[in-house]
């Protein structure tokens, strides 16, 4: 089984991030978990000073989840133009220490929702920039930048449009594929 770690960037009830999470899990390819991350709101905000081989609770066990999963989910919001606090200040515990983080060569995959006509492509911008920092390798293609999220989910969270399903389901399946491809051999 691929076990995928799941990671909402909206800590807000209701949050249609979190719903295109819950979507995933049901999209997923036969033979792929997708687990939810929920403690981003413990994370104390970065402390170098506290960043020593025996981080605070909540650091320790987002490390420890990042490093027993074979790759990350990330749904972002999009907060003035960038990258919410809470899931900055997250990717920047994980990204410690740089040479042994447990970012270090974890596959990534992207996707985040908006109620606003433009979606996420900003924040997963710079999330892609982040994460070319930790040397995690980030899916391409598809982009999953779920616009008018309001209309795309019905009153119980669930999502209903069919194209972004399809887009979920598509980059599920290419994470899934990069994944079970063998590893090429060095010369």
């Amino acid at each position: 089984m691929t076990n995928v770690l799941a990671i909402s960037g909206s800590v807000r009830a209701g949050s249609f991030n979190s719903m295109l999470i819950h979507a995933a899990r049901e999209l997923v390819p036969s033979g792929m978990i997708i687990e939810i991350y929920d403690g981003l709101r413990e994370i104390p905000p970065y402390d170098g000073g506290l960043d020593t081989p025996t981080p605070p609770a909540p650091v320790a066990d987002l490390r420890a989840r990042i490093a027993a999963a074979d790759a990350l989910l990330i749904s972002t919001p999009e907060y003035n133009y960038g990258v919410p606090g809470v899931l900055k200040n997250a990717i920047d515990w994980a990204s410690t220490p740089p040479r042994d983080s447990v970012l270090r060569d974890k596959p990534v995959v992207l996707m985040g929702a908006s109620p606003t006509p433009f979606g996420t492509v900003r924040a997963q911008l710079a999330l892609r920039q982040t994460f070319l920092s930790t040397g995690s390798p980030v899916v391409a293609k598809p982009e999953v930048l779920v616009f008018n999220a309001h209309e795309r989910f019905d009153a119980d969270g669930r999502l209903t449009d069919e194209g972004t399903a399809e887009l979920v389901s598509g980059l599920l399946a290419v994470l899934d594929a990069d994944l079970r491809a063998p590893m090429p051999v060095a010369v």
